[in-house]
């Protein structure tokens, strides 16, 4: 049986995990830099009148347990009752402490993997933003401290953004809030600080913190990093939070683990999106069939054993993935299995893992580059019955 490689190219980075590694903090350095003009539509990657980024192939191959293989077709639609707005990880290649605001390939790939599928649930609105970029987390890795990033910078740009979409394009609708790695602690932020308690709170129909660490009191299913939004129970349940950090069964978080960590008197929260899609723990995983995603150096290996070669840019495995909420040595995550069977036609493993330059998995990380593919489909289906929840009299 065929094994994909445990291989990674880029590191999409929490927002927390980038203030530790970087001496920064949500404090320093206000550069006067001048705001961006969001009501120009370059300056955002998707919105409905210059898709752009969400604007692409989202069709994908299922591949059976037994190595049969389906086409599944995907369109989005732009009457869609709701919006999503997105906010990206980590991935500006730019040589500057901060990302300027010329998308590149990188922006281009992460939203079609983490954000563009939800198109066919809600309007999509994605900004550019000056982030922190690769740079300089690899700089601040390597000890060398003169390069150093504006993190208000990207946080003000969104949230820039975020009036703008409220003022010119919202008119009343619910949103839906994703943010994954550094975009999930920029969004944190943005609820905290502009949304909660506010009228804009009742039109929040959930908000997606994905590869990140939300907080709420051990037991609890609001207060800690949010005041008000607790954690959502039900896959229609609206005005709640759903958020996780996934980690291999086999390689657990260490104790030097930069996500599912709690705090003094509270825990890191896991929302099992499976279980609020349809009630069980089988991850309905859009894996990259795509080189050029970031998610494998090498390229994707084959699926399947049989010589057969997938040309969609997503591939669908049913039953090859399961995930629950484990606690685990002070730990809280999304512990994700793969089914393996070495007799069927299917490949028994997936790529995602973050690499050290020696070539070892560095566990610290888990899964958390494919944190939204693992469960994209289960986060569809919530859109789909919060958005139907949202829109009952």
């Amino acid at each position: 049986m065929i094994l994909r490689k445990h291989v990674a190219g880029h590191l999409w980075l929490a927002g927390a995990a980038l203030g530790g590694v970087l001496g920064v903090s949500a404090a320093h350095a206000q550069s006067g830099a001048e705001a961006i003009d969001y009501s120009n539509s370059s300056n955002w990657l998707c919105r409905p009148d210059n898709p752009r980024a969400c604007a692409v192939d989202m069709s994908t191959t299922i591949v059976e347990a037994d190595g049969n293989i389906h086409l599944e077709p995907w369109t989005s639609d732009p009457l869609a009752p709701i919006d999503c707005f997105y906010v990206y990880p980590t991935v500006s290649q730019d040589a500057g402490a901060n990302s300027d605001m010329v998308a590149g390939p990188e922006e281009y790939n992460v939203v079609r993997s983490q954000f563009a599928r939800l198109g066919s649930q809600c309007r999509t609105f994605a900004p550019l933003y000056r982030q922190v970029t690769l740079t300089a987390l690899r700089a601040g890795m390597s000890g060398n401290t003169d390069m150093r990033p504006d993190r208000n910078l990207g946080y003000n740009d969104v949230l820039n953004a975020w009036n703008y979409y409220l003022e010119n394009h919202n008119e009343g609708r619910g949103v839906v809030l994703i943010g994954h790695s550094q975009g999930a602690g920029v969004l944190s932020r943005l609820i905290a600080n502009e949304i909660e308690g506010t009228s804009v709170q009742d039109q929040i129909v959930s908000a997606m913190i994905l590869g990140s660490n939300v907080q709420v009191p051990e037991g609890e299913l609001v207060g800690g990093t949010f005041k008000q939004l607790p954690l959502c129970e039900a896959g229609d349940q609206i005005g709640c939070v759903i958020t996780y950090a996934s980690f291999r069964e086999e390689v657990p978080p260490p104790a030097t683990a930069l996500f599912g960590r709690g705090g003094q008197g509270t825990e890191a929260a896991c929302t099992n999106p499976a279980q609020l899609a349809k009630g069980s723990n089988e991850l309905h995983a859009y894996l990259s069939n795509n080189a050029a995603e970031g998610f494998s150096s090498t390229g994707p290996s084959p699926w399947t054993d049989n010589g057969v070669v997938i040309h969609t840019p997503f591939v669908s495995v049913p039953g090859l993935l399961t995930g629950k909420c484990v606690s685990n040595n002070g730990f809280n995550y999304l512990q994700v299995t793969v089914n393996a069977d070495p007799d069927d036609a299917r490949t028994d493993e997936i790529s995602g893992d973050v690499m050290n330059p020696d070539g070892s998995v560095n566990a610290g990380w888990g899964l958390h580059l494919i944190d939204a593919n693992v469960a994209m489909g289960d986060l569809e289906t919530i859109v789909h019955k919060q958005s139907q929840a949202y829109r009952r009299p």
